[in-house]
């Protein structure tokens, strides 16, 4: 990237390769020579935690598990938008990104990861939500591409039928699956009604602009 300066590099499950790239203050992370996320665009990665807190409403010490740190959107997000009585459990399985995120990004982080609030887990969010049951109000996953993934086809698994009926018996009555996805995908829809959820989708705009880009989130609540 043309005056960016390359900072760390890290490496995903499977050993792909990521690069934490500098610009004054703009970072990018690069998925080998593809730009996989950037704090130039960051309003679907809220959205993705301020439409769940708008869907469930009101709670009395709310769960929530976020599926990937990135660079910290969905959790800022979600700290801004639940009480003092939330627990938010943030599965990183790449240890570079939090360290990124307390190194040369720690302006962006804004402490949020020391948030008393927060339960930082290094671990896939797969064996999280495999190993719960009825345990959160809300599952943000963040993961990858979304079901189309690029960093690791391992995680493919979280966004096929027995992925999805694990985060349906991790979920709590009434709780929410909120996917962040690249693109849309018309078969994982249909995927998300097959297993038992009510499914709703939204398109994310990164500008205010009609041209700009877009991304989709579904939000997936169980009955």
């Amino acid at each position: 990237m043309v005056g960016h300066d390359w900072i760390g590099t890290a490496h995903a499950p499977g050993g792909v390769e990521l690069r934490l790239m500098q610009r004054d203050d703009e970072f990018t992370i690069l998925l080998e020579f593809d730009e996989l996320m950037s704090t130039r665009a960051s309003t679907s990665e809220r959205a993705l935690a301020t439409l769940t807190a708008a869907r469930l409403g009101p709670q009395a010490a709310p769960e929530w598990l976020i599926g990937g740190y990135g660079m910290g959107y969905t959790l800022r997000a979600a700290l801004a938008a639940l009480g003092d009585d939330a627990v938010v459990t943030v599965a990183e399985i790449v240890p570079e990104i939090i360290e990124w995120a307390r190194g040369p990004m720690q302006a962006l982080t804004a402490g949020c990861l020391d948030d008393p609030r927060v339960l930082l887990v290094q671990e896939d969010v797969a064996l999280l939500i495999g190993a719960a049951r009825d345990c959160y109000d809300a599952i943000l996953l963040d993961v990858d591409n979304g079901p189309d993934g690029l960093v690791c086809r391992e995680n493919d698994e979280l966004y096929h039928r027995d992925g999805l009926h694990a985060a349906m018996a991790a979920l709590r009555r009434g709780g929410i699956l909120a996917v962040w996805s690249a693109h849309g995908d018309p078969a994982f829809t249909q995927r998300l009604s097959d297993a038992g959820f009510t499914v709703d989708q939204v398109t994310a705009l990164e500008t205010d602009h009609e041209r700009g880009a877009s991304h989709v989130i579904w939000f997936a609540r169980k009955p």
